[in-house]
């Protein structure tokens, strides 16, 4: 079993910028992908961006350009580098990560709790 825990939220204006990060820990588990969706009050959980074990990235349309994604694979730490912050970009961040737990086991999804982005002046 796999547990998140996410670090970094909290207030910014517009323009500026914030870092989020998650640590994964438990059981030995392979980990495939790190990534963070997001989560506005209303609204569907979306996509912001993944990173793979090989260093593969993926990212939302809105996070182009902005938002950047690290990996500590040593550490099992994902680290999301957010610039350029807009009030849009208000969210509940929640940390993933799929994983195996052992190499022949199907890949199995882990959530963090979450931590709050807000974006105001």
């Amino acid at each position: 079993q796999v547990q998140l825990v996410e670090s970094g939220g909290g207030l910014v204006q517009p323009g500026g910028s914030l870092r989020l990060s998650c640590a994964a820990s438990g059981s030995n588990a392979n980990i495939l992908v790190m990534g963070w969706y997001r989560q506005a009050p209303g609204k569907q959980r979306e996509l912001v961006a993944t990173i793979t074990s090989g260093g593969s990235t993926n990212y939302a349309d809105s996070a182009k350009g902005r938002f950047t994604i690290s990996r500590d694979n040593a550490k099992v730490t994902v680290h999301l580098q957010m610039n350029s912050v807009n009030p849009e970009d208000t969210a509940v961040y929640y940390c993933l990560t799929v994983y195996r737990s052992s190499l022949y086991s199907p890949p199995q999804n882990a959530w963090g709790p979450g931590t709050q982005v807000t974006v105001s002046s």
